[in-house]
């Protein structure tokens, strides 16, 4: 299977789980702030490190499922900036659906760029870097935040989240490969 297809394979499952909690839950997330979305990809990540550093686990949730609401939680927060408070907060699974289709588009697309410029290098990074990425974009993201949104040279908090996403796919890919 080549990187387009199993891209798409990730995003499947994960979509999937984000429309039903969406029609569980509906658009609760609605009320997360950046820095919230910021913090609770930050959790995912840190308790991924703590697996991979063998810290006694006392949830049996796992890796992959971490990594899959990573994805998730960038989306909401690509969502949450496209939309800001110009949308009610109860919004319908339609919109929603169509709003996470198009930052996946985007994603993708920024994958594929990245790839063609730098040889799909992350196929040779370890599960741990994904990580530690994922954990640098976030402290980031939180900086921009207490910057006021202003950056002098550096991208955006979008920019980051649209990296902790396809960073998290690579590491699913990578799983479902059994490389990691």
């Amino acid at each position: 299977m080549d990187t387009n297809n199993q891209y798409d394979s990730v995003i499947e499952k994960c979509r999937n789980t984000f429309i039903k909690k969406t029609k569980d839950y509906g658009t609760s997330w609605r009320v997360y702030r950046t820095l919230s979305v910021a913090d609770q990809i930050y959790i995912k990540a840190k308790r991924i490190r703590n697996i991979q550093e063998g810290i006694t686990q006392k949830i049996e949730d796992d890796i992959k499922s971490e990594f899959e609401g990573i994805v998730n939680y960038a989306i909401i927060g690509l969502i949450q900036l496209e939309i800001n408070n110009d949308y009610p907060e109860d919004l319908d699974v339609a919109i929603v659906t169509q709003k996470y289709d198009a930052n996946v588009v985007a994603a993708k697309k920024l994958m594929q760029d990245k790839n063609h410029d730098y040889g799909e290098a992350w196929r040779e990074m370890s599960q741990q870097s994904f990580v530690d990425l994922s954990l640098a974009k976030i402290l980031r993201i939180k900086q921009i935040i207490a910057n006021q949104g202003n950056t002098i040279i550096s991208e955006g908090i979008d920019a980051n989240f649209f990296d902790i996403l396809n960073y998290a796919i690579f590491a699913l890919i990578l799983i479902a490969e059994g490389k990691q």
